[in-house]
């Protein structure tokens, strides 16, 4: 695969999750948050699939994701269990 193609691979990413995707730091609920990590994972196993390549940015954004979800889980445990 040539830098060329790796970049256009790239651009199309960022395009789709601009497009289709909330930044993570905007999502207010776990469902919400989930739905995204979902078909996060579905684009990457299709570029794997597809292109044998999933560049850098979409496990950057995954983690993200995840990041925000864990803060999420861990504000509603405090909440929960808080006297």
């Amino acid at each position: 695969m040539t830098d060329y193609e790796r970049k256009k691979i790239e651009m199309e990413l960022k395009s789709f999750t601009s497009r289709n995707f909330e930044r993570p730091s905007a999502c207010r609920n776990l469902e919400q948050i989930r739905f995204y990590v979902r078909e996060l994972c579905m684009k990457i196993d299709e570029l794997e699939e597809q292109f044998n390549y999933v560049p850098q940015c979409a496990y950057a954004l995954l983690a993200q994701y995840n990041a925000q979800q864990n803060a999420i889980i861990e504000l509603d445990f405090r909440n929960t269990y808080s006297a």
